[in-house]
């Protein structure tokens, strides 16, 4: 592995560094988009289970939708048209022959999913209507960052349907808190919660909330948005119930989504010179333990001892024990630093005749001696 750029000097190398080397992405063969490795990816999967645990706790539920979605369907609405005209993939041929109807690639799916919404409520006892779907999604940019900002990208998108607007304010402010919680109990990133000026919400919105963090940058960023739709695309896709009074009505919709950018925010808010700091809450790995093999000692007492140390650990915690032959102690204390685990432990033969380890802090970096 490489030394990393200096985080004070050149932070957005310093970012990409560490996204690559800690193996968390690799650059792909399309231009500004990802490949989440496996460790990228389990820390994802963390974050994603949490914060699916919240989103079905609150009463939604999760569904699948098309990937393609008819052209016609976004210009319906004429101010979403225009806003995601710009980052739009189109597909015009399939199947060896040119399409009578050109599909749109999802930048986001209110559009199929209100079409959908729009079949399936027919009273107000189909209200409120709560769906969540874990998704990819293409938004063609021109600059690119892994998880900042990427051409493809993961995320969840709730899309609600509601008979009042007060139910559907509610709805936008609920899933806004989970978000905050999200971040700053799981993730251990201080943020602001708030509206978009007219100009920065979605478009077709009436209004969106934003949670943002300051990063070491300087900058805010983004980390996910709850919309209130109102009755914008509940015109545009004739979607009407009959309401308690038995007149036909439109409902109150609702959007929110939080995506992988999440995982760049991690990156940034706890780096340091040494790579990844992962909150234990998210962090894929939480205690790696390496053994500390020496010449003329009994490697196998001290493996099986390690082995024993993390069976027991591994009834609580995410545990790795990296017994490999073709690394010195130091080249797998560097990588492991470089990897953000929050505990390693370090067992060598005076260690095991003491009973003890070390244990050394991954945000402190402090080392201290543990008894069995």
């Amino acid at each position: 592995m490489n030394k990393l750029p200096d985080i004070n000097k050149d932070f957005s190398a310093w970012y990409l560094e560490v996204v690559y080397q800690a193996e968390l992405a690799d650059q792909a063969p399309v231009r500004g988009c990802m490949v989440v490795r496996p460790y990228g990816n389990a820390m994802w999967e963390l974050i994603k289970g949490r914060l699916d645990e919240r989103i079905k706790a609150t009463g939604h539920q999760n569904a699948l939708f098309p990937l393609l979605i008819p052209q016609s369907f976004l210009t319906k609405e004429a101010e979403h048209v225009e806003g995601f005209a710009p980052e739009l993939a189109v597909v015009t041929h399939a199947g060896g022959k040119e399409l009578e109807e050109p599909l749109v690639v999802r930048p986001t799916s209110e559009t199929i999913i209100h079409y959908m919404f729009a079949k399936w409520i027919r009273s107000w006892r189909d209200l409120p209507m709560k769906i969540n779907q874990w998704a990819n999604v293409i938004r063609w940019e021109m600059r690119t960052r892994p998880f900042l900002r990427t051409s493809e990208f993961y995320w969840q998108e709730g899309h609600t349907a509601h008979e009042t607007l007060d139910e559907a304010k509610e709805e936008v402010r609920m899933m806004l808190n989970e978000y905050v919680d999200l971040a700053t109990n799981y993730l251990a990133i201080p943020v602001v919660p708030g509206r978009k000026s007219e100009q920065e919400k979605f478009p077709g919105a009436d209004e969106t909330y934003t949670f943002e963090g300051l990063m070491p940058d300087g900058k805010a960023l983004q980390m996910g948005t709850s919309h209130l739709i109102s009755q914008n695309f509940a015109k545009a896709f004739d979607m009407k119930f009959q309401d308690k009074q038995d007149n036909l009505s439109y409902p109150f919709l609702t959007s929110w989504g939080s995506t992988t950018r999440l995982i760049g925010a991690l990156v940034m808010t706890h780096g340091d010179q040494k790579g990844l700091i992962v909150p234990p809450r998210v962090a894929p790995i939480q205690v790696v333990i390496i053994p500390i093999l020496k010449k003329g000692a009994d490697a196998q007492q001290l493996l099986t001892m390690v082995e024993m140390i993390a069976g027991r650990l591994k009834q609580h915690h995410r545990v790795v024990v990296d017994a490999s032959d073709h690394e010195t102690p130091g080249a797998k204390f560097y990588k492991w630093e470089l990897k953000g685990v929050p505990v390693r432990l370090e067992i060598g033969p005076r260690d095991l005749e003491q009973n003890c380890a070390i244990l050394v802090e991954r945000i402190t970096g402090t080392k201290k001696n543990r008894q069995n």
